[in-house]
């Protein structure tokens, strides 16, 4: 009989560091989608912030920080990155868990927002893109939520079945902008 063994996205793949940047899977913790029930937007918002910590996020935003944040993940919807939802919430929202579908990466170093560059038709520069800012976009062909997390740091999420892809994309684009160093 096989034996089936829970592995995480980006198993084997990485960390990468390439010149000045580093790649990393991030450990999120629970991933739920977070849907306001019609007219509940501002309750959702307030429970949300009384259980977890933050408030639920204005369009291309993100609340929160490690450990819990909401980032807004399309028109009237989040996704509850980290803890466990209090079940407080499914009184206001449509609550899903994503966790497994999804998978997480973390960018960072000098040089991070060169590499994006090279693969998100968007402009990532701090001076544009703050941090707490986010969006859904694309990382090359990969339908993928980007959220900057600090001053050179951005947390990318993609499909989980989209991982490898996401990090050869990833990896040559680190290549790339090292050889240019």
């Amino acid at each position: 009989m096989v034996e089936l063994l829970a592995t995480s996205p980006c198993e084997g793949l990485l960390p990468l560091c390439i010149g000045q940047v580093t790649l990393r899977e991030e450990e999120v913790g629970h991933l739920t989608s977070l849907a306001p029930y019609r007219g509940q937007s501002d309750a959702l918002s307030q429970t949300l912030h009384s259980a977890h910590g933050v408030a639920f996020p204005a369009p291309n935003r993100v609340t929160g920080k490690a450990g819990a944040r909401a980032i807004w993940f399309g028109r009237d919807q989040a996704l509850l990155m980290g803890p466990e939802p209090d079940q407080s919430l499914r009184a206001h929202a449509a609550i899903a868990d994503l966790s497994d579908g999804w998978a997480a990466v973390r960018l960072e170093g000098d040089g991070a927002e060169d590499v994006l560059a090279r693969l998100v038709p968007v402009d990532l520069r701090r001076e544009h893109f703050k941090r707490g800012h986010t969006i859904r976009s694309q990382i090359f062909h990969l339908n993928a939520s980007i959220s900057r997390v600090d001053d050179n740091g951005f947390v990318m999420l993609v499909f989980r079945s989209m991982a490898a892809s996401l990090v050869h994309d990833l990896k040559t684009a680190m290549e790339g902008v090292a050889a240019r160093g």
